[in-house]
Protein backbone atom coordinates (compact mmCIF):
# COMPACT_ATOMS: atom_id res chain seq x y z
CA UNK A 1 0.00 0.00 0.00
CA UNK A 2 1.26 3.47 -0.86
CA UNK A 3 0.51 6.46 1.35
CA UNK A 4 -1.84 7.99 -1.23
CA UNK A 5 -3.91 4.80 -1.11
CA UNK A 6 -4.10 5.08 2.67
CA UNK A 7 -5.44 8.61 2.30
CA UNK A 8 -8.03 7.39 -0.19
CA UNK A 9 -9.20 4.77 2.32
CA UNK A 10 -9.16 6.70 5.63
CA UNK A 11 -8.33 10.29 4.69
CA UNK A 12 -11.83 11.56 5.47
CA UNK A 13 -11.72 10.13 9.01
CA UNK A 14 -10.36 11.96 12.04
CA UNK A 15 -8.51 8.82 13.08
CA UNK A 16 -8.50 5.14 12.19
CA UNK A 17 -7.47 1.74 13.48
CA UNK A 18 -5.34 -1.09 12.20
CA UNK A 19 -8.41 -3.31 12.25
CA UNK A 20 -10.22 -0.91 9.90
CA UNK A 21 -7.37 -1.02 7.37
CA UNK A 22 -7.24 -4.79 7.46
CA UNK A 23 -10.95 -4.90 6.63
CA UNK A 24 -10.79 -2.28 3.87
CA UNK A 25 -7.64 -3.38 2.02
CA UNK A 26 -6.23 -6.53 0.50
CA UNK A 27 -2.88 -6.28 2.27
CA UNK A 28 -1.96 -8.61 5.11
CA UNK A 29 -2.04 -7.41 8.68
CA UNK A 30 1.74 -7.83 8.91
CA UNK A 31 2.43 -5.69 5.83
CA UNK A 32 -0.02 -3.00 6.90
CA UNK A 33 1.50 -2.81 10.37
CA UNK A 34 5.01 -2.47 8.93
CA UNK A 35 3.86 0.37 6.68
CA UNK A 36 2.08 2.11 9.53
CA UNK A 37 5.23 2.01 11.65
CA UNK A 38 7.23 3.45 8.75
CA UNK A 39 4.76 6.29 8.19
CA UNK A 40 4.79 7.07 11.92
CA UNK A 41 8.58 7.27 11.89
CA UNK A 42 8.52 9.67 8.93
CA UNK A 43 5.87 11.89 10.51
CA UNK A 44 3.07 11.11 8.09
CA UNK A 45 0.98 9.45 10.81
CA UNK A 46 0.50 10.15 14.51
CA UNK A 47 0.28 7.08 16.77
CA UNK A 48 -2.51 7.62 19.28
CA UNK A 49 -2.30 4.28 21.03
CA UNK A 50 -1.50 0.75 19.95
CA UNK A 51 -3.43 0.05 16.76
CA UNK A 52 -4.92 3.57 16.49
CA UNK A 53 -3.61 6.41 14.34
CA UNK A 54 -4.34 9.89 13.00
CA UNK A 55 -3.06 11.37 9.76
CA UNK A 56 -0.52 14.16 10.32
CA UNK A 57 -1.94 17.67 9.97
CA UNK A 58 -0.15 18.28 6.66
CA UNK A 59 -2.03 15.41 5.00
CA UNK A 60 -5.34 15.15 6.81
CA UNK A 61 -8.64 16.08 5.21
CA UNK A 62 -10.58 16.24 8.46
CA UNK A 63 -9.67 17.91 11.74
CA UNK A 64 -8.82 15.65 14.67
CA UNK A 65 -11.18 16.45 17.53
CA UNK A 66 -9.59 15.40 20.80
CA UNK A 67 -12.84 14.83 22.74
CA UNK A 68 -13.84 12.34 20.02
CA UNK A 69 -10.43 10.67 20.28
CA UNK A 70 -10.90 10.40 24.05
CA UNK A 71 -14.23 8.61 23.58
CA UNK A 72 -12.88 6.19 20.98
CA UNK A 73 -9.50 5.35 22.47
CA UNK A 74 -10.83 3.30 25.38
CA UNK A 75 -14.38 1.95 25.19
CA UNK A 76 -16.71 2.19 27.05
CA UNK A 77 -15.88 5.57 28.54
CA UNK A 78 -17.19 9.10 28.90
CA UNK A 79 -15.44 12.40 29.57
CA UNK A 80 -15.80 13.67 33.12
CA UNK A 81 -13.97 15.00 36.19
CA UNK A 82 -11.94 18.20 35.96
CA UNK A 83 -11.87 18.20 32.15
CA UNK A 84 -15.67 18.29 32.06
CA UNK A 85 -15.80 20.83 34.89
CA UNK A 86 -13.54 23.08 32.84
CA UNK A 87 -15.60 22.51 29.70
CA UNK A 88 -18.83 23.48 31.47
CA UNK A 89 -17.14 26.52 33.05
CA UNK A 90 -17.64 25.23 36.60
CA UNK A 91 -13.98 25.86 37.39
CA UNK A 92 -11.87 28.70 35.95
CA UNK A 93 -9.18 26.46 34.46
CA UNK A 94 -9.38 24.90 31.01
CA UNK A 95 -7.93 21.45 31.63
CA UNK A 96 -5.63 20.00 28.96
CA UNK A 97 -5.63 16.40 30.23
CA UNK A 98 -8.67 14.53 28.92
CA UNK A 99 -10.02 12.57 31.88
CA UNK A 100 -12.65 9.92 31.24
CA UNK A 101 -14.55 7.41 33.33
CA UNK A 102 -14.54 3.73 32.42
CA UNK A 103 -15.64 0.38 33.84
CA UNK A 104 -12.35 -1.07 32.63
CA UNK A 105 -9.04 -0.82 34.48
CA UNK A 106 -7.41 2.57 34.91
CA UNK A 107 -5.17 3.54 31.97
CA UNK A 108 -3.32 6.56 30.65
CA UNK A 109 -2.25 7.21 27.07
CA UNK A 110 0.17 9.96 26.07
CA UNK A 111 0.81 10.98 22.48
CA UNK A 112 1.83 14.10 20.59
CA UNK A 113 -1.75 15.43 20.65
CA UNK A 114 -2.49 15.27 24.39
CA UNK A 115 -2.74 13.10 27.49
CA UNK A 116 -5.77 10.84 27.84
CA UNK A 117 -6.52 9.46 31.30
CA UNK A 118 -9.14 6.78 32.03
CA UNK A 119 -10.21 6.17 35.60
CA UNK A 120 -12.06 3.08 36.74
CA UNK A 121 -15.34 3.18 38.64
CA UNK A 122 -17.56 0.37 39.82
CA UNK A 123 -20.54 -0.59 37.68
CA UNK A 124 -23.01 1.25 39.92
CA UNK A 125 -21.12 4.52 39.43
CA UNK A 126 -21.02 4.31 35.63
CA UNK A 127 -23.98 6.57 34.86
CA UNK A 128 -24.93 10.23 34.49
CA UNK A 129 -23.47 10.79 31.02
CA UNK A 130 -25.03 11.74 27.72
CA UNK A 131 -24.22 12.53 24.09
CA UNK A 132 -23.50 16.22 23.52
CA UNK A 133 -22.30 18.02 20.43
CA UNK A 134 -18.77 19.26 21.06
CA UNK A 135 -16.61 20.67 18.27
CA UNK A 136 -19.20 19.49 15.76
CA UNK A 137 -19.34 15.83 16.81
CA UNK A 138 -21.36 13.80 19.31
CA UNK A 139 -19.35 13.20 22.48
CA UNK A 140 -20.23 11.08 25.51
CA UNK A 141 -19.71 13.32 28.53
CA UNK A 142 -20.92 13.42 32.12
CA UNK A 143 -23.33 16.16 33.07
CA UNK A 144 -22.16 18.91 35.44
CA UNK A 145 -23.49 17.13 38.56
CA UNK A 146 -21.93 13.77 37.71
CA UNK A 147 -18.63 15.40 36.78
CA UNK A 148 -18.37 16.88 40.28
CA UNK A 149 -19.34 13.61 41.92
CA UNK A 150 -16.77 11.68 39.89
CA UNK A 151 -14.04 14.04 41.15
CA UNK A 152 -15.13 13.63 44.76
CA UNK A 153 -15.41 9.86 44.37
CA UNK A 154 -12.05 9.27 42.67
CA UNK A 155 -9.84 11.77 44.49
CA UNK A 156 -9.30 10.23 47.92
CA UNK A 157 -9.50 12.02 51.22
CA UNK A 158 -12.04 14.18 52.96
CA UNK A 159 -13.69 16.91 50.91
CA UNK A 160 -13.86 19.54 53.63
CA UNK A 161 -14.68 23.26 53.31
CA UNK A 162 -11.08 24.27 52.58
CA UNK A 163 -10.67 21.68 49.86
CA UNK A 164 -13.97 22.67 48.23
CA UNK A 165 -12.95 26.32 48.20
CA UNK A 166 -9.63 25.42 46.59
CA UNK A 167 -11.56 24.07 43.58
CA UNK A 168 -12.88 27.63 42.97
CA UNK A 169 -16.25 26.51 41.68
CA UNK A 170 -18.09 29.10 39.60
CA UNK A 171 -21.28 29.32 37.53
CA UNK A 172 -22.91 27.18 40.18
CA UNK A 173 -26.35 28.02 38.83
CA UNK A 174 -25.66 25.26 36.30
CA UNK A 175 -25.95 22.65 39.05
CA UNK A 176 -29.31 20.99 39.60
CA UNK A 177 -29.33 20.46 43.37
CA UNK A 178 -31.96 17.71 43.28
CA UNK A 179 -30.05 15.83 40.60
CA UNK A 180 -26.82 16.21 42.56
CA UNK A 181 -28.45 14.70 45.65
CA UNK A 182 -30.16 11.84 43.80
CA UNK A 183 -26.97 10.98 41.92
CA UNK A 184 -24.92 11.00 45.12
CA UNK A 185 -27.16 8.39 46.74
CA UNK A 186 -26.42 5.96 43.90
CA UNK A 187 -22.75 5.87 44.89
CA UNK A 188 -23.71 4.28 48.22
CA UNK A 189 -20.79 6.14 49.82
CA UNK A 190 -20.94 8.14 53.08
CA UNK A 191 -17.87 10.08 51.90
CA UNK A 192 -19.73 11.25 48.77
CA UNK A 193 -22.80 12.25 50.76
CA UNK A 194 -20.54 14.23 53.09
CA UNK A 195 -18.89 15.94 50.11
CA UNK A 196 -22.27 16.98 48.70
CA UNK A 197 -23.36 18.44 52.04
CA UNK A 198 -20.09 20.36 52.31
CA UNK A 199 -20.42 21.71 48.78
CA UNK A 200 -23.98 22.84 49.44
CA UNK A 201 -22.90 24.53 52.66
CA UNK A 202 -20.05 26.38 50.92
CA UNK A 203 -22.23 27.51 48.02
CA UNK A 204 -25.43 28.41 49.85
CA UNK A 205 -26.53 30.80 47.12
CA UNK A 206 -27.51 27.86 44.90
Amino acid sequence: MIFEHLLDVVGTQSFFTLATLVQLTNDSRHNILSQLHRWCSTGKLIPLRRGMYAVAKKYRQKEVRLPEVANAMYVPSYLSCVWALGYFGLIPEKVVVYTSITRRKTRIFENSLSVFQYRHVKQEAFFGYQAMEIEGVKIMIAGPEKSMLDVWYLDSGLWDKHRMEEMRFQNIELIDQQKLMSYSVRFNSPRILSAVKTWLAVYKEI
